[in-house]
């Protein structure tokens, strides 16, 4: 009976951490849906690595330190382009004090300045590790497209784009 109790602690505190890493790409995505650009950077640890693919973009985007993907995100992510992230079906895996993780997510972007929708969906796989302060963070982070849409907004006569917090005419 006593050999229980360490592998019920150990299973805690595991449950533990993969509820706060839960919570971290949560905020993650909801700090950059809302451009709060100080909350995105504190989910990412200084030596972060970020791979991402866009057909979008037109070619891969590299980032390396916490500076570089902020700085990149606040730039090509500004008032004129609305994003809607969702993640689900995380599967982490706890070890001490590093994790790794897998979503699947999809996102919408409305580009008003270019007129595109832009959707998509696909699998994140990230890094994470607990830093000096207890919190963990985002060391490493890539994802693979499952698929990628773009629609000009001139295509969809209908289209109205009838409240966004980021234009003061139409507010949310």
């Amino acid at each position: 009976m006593g050999r229980l109790v360490p592998v019920l602690l150990s299973r805690t505190m595991d449950l533990t951490s993969i509820e706060e890493i839960r919570q971290l790409k949560y905020r993650y995505f909801r700090s950059l849906d809302l451009k709060l650009w100080d909350d995105f950077g504190d989910c990412l640890t200084g030596d972060v690595t970020a791979r991402f693919g866009t057909k979008a973009m037109s070619e891969p985007v590299h980032q390396d330190g916490r500076a570089e993907v902020v700085a990149f995100m606040s730039e090509n992510l500004g008032p004129e382009v609305i994003t809607v992230h969702v993640a689900s079906h995380p599967v982490i895996t706890v070890d001490g004090n590093s994790a790794t993780g897998s979503w699947l997510f999809e996102d919408t972007v409305i580009a008003t300045a270019f007129g595109v929708l832009i959707r998509g969906g696909g699998y994140y796989t990230d890094r994470y590790r607990r830093d000096t302060d207890g919190s963990w963070r985002i060391a490493g982070t890539h994802y693979d497209r499952i698929y990628e849409s773009m629609t000009s907004l001139s295509d969809i006569p209908s289209f109205q784009l009838i409240a966004n917090m980021w234009d003061p005419e139409l507010g949310s």
